[in-house]
Order: C-alpha cells, then structure tokens, then sequence
C-alpha cells in the first residue's frame, strides 16, 4: 500500500503442526494452500522473536520480521478456517497462527526435507507483531 516502507512479507512460513490441529478440527490443508512458500517441521516458528534468523538448506538465509496477518481470503478457501487462525484470546489480544514471514538475507536453493536452523538475534528481542 505504501511503496516507501520495507518489504518486510517476501517469504512467508508456516508450521506443519497447524496444518495437522487445522485437519484435527475439520479443515483439510495441504502445504502451499495458505499461500506459504516454506511449511516447517519441528521448528515453533509463532514464537521466535523478531530478527531470528532462519538457515533454510546450504546457503539460504532468511531473516524473520513479523507475523502474517490472515485475511478473509482463508475465510473463502474454506468456511470456519479463519477463526482457527486469527482470534482473540481470553484477554481480549490478538492471536495469529497463520505463520510468519520474513525477508531473504542470502538466497539459495532450499529442497523438501532439509534442515532449518534458527539463530536468535543479539540483543533484546521483540516478539513477533503483525506486518
């Protein structure tokens, strides 16, 4: 919307486990359905802190910016499936689980079934917050 920010959405990822509680709730997902580039495995992608950096393959560097804010355009892939991945909690705050996404450091091939290493940024760290 505005072209003088940051592109701070070119890759985003979610985890594999959500798509296994989205099939335990009646939503049949597959990888890719959402819209995501890279479907992790083992890695609890909602909780790591802004600025991780994720070594996806050999040399593939991606830096996480932000949580994805889901639209209704999953409302439209399947009924009910948008409220399985954006709600408000007890609290009344915002909880988003339709993965993160993060920029690219260094590019270069990532293959199905290869290793993601996560390298916590130096510092104080932020959580996550919807970009």
């Amino acid at each position: 919307a505005d072209p003088s920010q940051p592109n701070l959405r070119q890759v985003h990822l979610i985890p594999s486990e959500l798509l296994d509680e989205l099939a335990a709730e009646g939503h049949q997902v597959s990888p890719g359905d959402l819209g995501e580039n890279i479907t992790t495995m083992g890695v609890q992608v909602h909780d790591l802190a802004v600025g991780t950096m994720l070594r996806l393959g050999d040399t593939a560097l991606v830096a996480v910016t932000g949580l994805r804010n889901p639209c209704a355009q999953i409302e439209g892939f399947q009924p009910g499936l948008l409220k399985q991945v954006s709600y408000r909690d007890e609290e009344h705050t915002w909880v988003r689980r339709a993965g993160v996404m993060g920029v690219v450091v260094f590019g270069g091939v990532v293959r199905v079934g290869d290793e993601i290493e996560t390298q916590p940024p130096t510092g104080p760290t932020r959580r996550l917050e919807r970009v």
